[in-house]
């Protein structure tokens, strides 16, 4: 069998390493941390996670979370009043076909390293720079770089025709949290939009000492969220910016969290990062070929929690094309052919991801407001983060949302 080596002990990078070990392939994973590490970090996501993305995880036995994690079942979105007050203009609440959830990565990661070997794959633990690509692809019939930090992060040219943004639209912040109060009719993704702003988002997970709540704080640059800077590795600050923010723009998420407190002093993260496609084939020094996979060469912003899905996704298209390829060599068509599956499949995410980092358009806004009225609506927008495709044939396009809306309404 191929001897395959991942760069990367991420979501893609284990996940595919755990693939390609129960199929019989010859597996390296290099990383950059240990499982000890990984459990000693800052938080670095919110990996929220649908039906689909865990249903890849379940296939290769990587779910042994599923009886303590809180389970999510639905999605909903909350509008404040222009004219203020305690009360939102648009507050309902979607039902997923089946429940999402979301595991920190300080748990999820380190406990997928060790079983990695304990399943007979190869862990390195090693900072791997462009350079050692070399001898990677000189040992390995194929090397993937499943990370974008640093220096590798910078060995995928930036494929501007996809890429619609050249700076970050948005000042991001992560806080993880004990002790909200539960809102809604059954626990849900609570997604708010603060027009002009940013947005706000916040739901049940599981973190190293047990259930907690993740928020995820979007502010448009230059605007009143765009506040981190200063508090940036400060525990006590990043938590009173955040609950000074949910006070002032979002009075009834205030309310859920007036006695909440961190999770842990590395619960919170805050930075920024422009939504970019990158080539997936890179040239090392020697004139041999790496795939990109994930981040490494799509890299979305967390406005609609699509990172984790788009890694599990990407993972299992990459571990099935690996599969189909045999004993065909992993040339550089075959890694471009690859990639261009992929893109087929998670461009509509890319697309309508980055339509929400815009001012919604009219139609978009007589959806939303719609959905409170019919639930039918409500749960197609909820389910739609499962299958970002489906919102083409009606979220994206104002005539199709106006034809949505007439048959809906005669259906009621």
């Amino acid at each position: 069998m191929a001897k395959i080596l991942i760069v990367g002990a991420g979501q893609a990078g284990l996940q595919l390493g755990h693939g390609l070990l129960q199929h019989g392939y010859d597996v390296t994973i290099v990383s950059d941390r240990t499982p000890a590490d990984w459990r000693d970090a800052h938080v670095s996501s919110s990996q929220f996670q649908f039906a689909t993305s865990l249903s890849y995880e379940r296939e290769l036995g990587l779910d042994w979370w599923d009886p303590a994690v809180p389970k999510v079942e639905g999605l909903g979105v909350t509008i404040p009043n222009p004219e203020g007050g305690d009360a939102p203009a648009v507050e309902w609440f979607g039902h997923l076909d089946s429940p999402g959830h979301s595991i920190d990565q300080r748990v999820k990661f380190p406990s997928w390293m060790e079983k990695f070997e304990l399943r007979g794959g190869k862990l390195v633990i090693h900072a791997a720079t462009p350079e050692d690509l070399d001898r990677y692809t000189a040992e390995n019939d194929l090397v993937i770089v499943a990370t974008g930090k640093g220096r590798l992060g910078q060995i995928f040219e930036r494929w501007d025709e996809r890429c619609t943004y050249d700076e970050p639209q948005r000042a991001l912040a992560l806080t993880y949290c004990h002790g909200v109060e539960p809102r809604g009719p059954f626990s849900s993704v609570c997604f708010n939009l603060i027009p002009g702003v940013g947005e706000y988002f916040v739901f049940e997970g599981l973190t190293l000492n047990g259930p907690c709540w993740i928020m995820t704080l979007e502010g448009i640059p230059g605007g009143p969220m765009d506040c981190w800077d200063d508090v940036r590795g400060d525990p006590k600050g990043h938590w009173e910016k955040t609950l000074w923010i949910l006070e002032t723009f979002l009075p009834w998420e205030y309310a859920r969290v007036r006695n909440a407190e961190l999770t842990d002093a590395k619960g919170i993260l805050s930075g920024r990062f422009a939504p970019t496609v990158r080539k997936p084939v890179a040239t090392t020094a020697s004139g041999r070929k790496v795939l990109g996979l994930a981040d490494a060469v799509l890299l979305n912003d967390p406005i609609t929690g699509q990172g984790a899905n788009n890694a599990t996704k990407s993972a299992k298209m990459y571990l099935d094309a690996i599969l189909e390829r045999g004993e065909g060599p992993f040339d550089e068509a075959w890694m471009n052919a690859t990639f261009e599956r992929v893109w087929d499949r998670l461009q509509p995410v890319a697309t309508w991801t980055n339509a929400l980092l815009a001012p919604p358009p009219e139609h978009v806004i007589n959806l939303l407001g719609a959905a409170g009225q019919y639930q039918e609506i409500a749960d197609r927008f909820a389910n739609g983060f499962d299958d970002p495709s489906d919102f083409f044939n009606w979220f994206m396009d104002p005539q199709l949302a106006d034809q949505y809306l007439q048959e809906v309404a005669s259906r009621a």
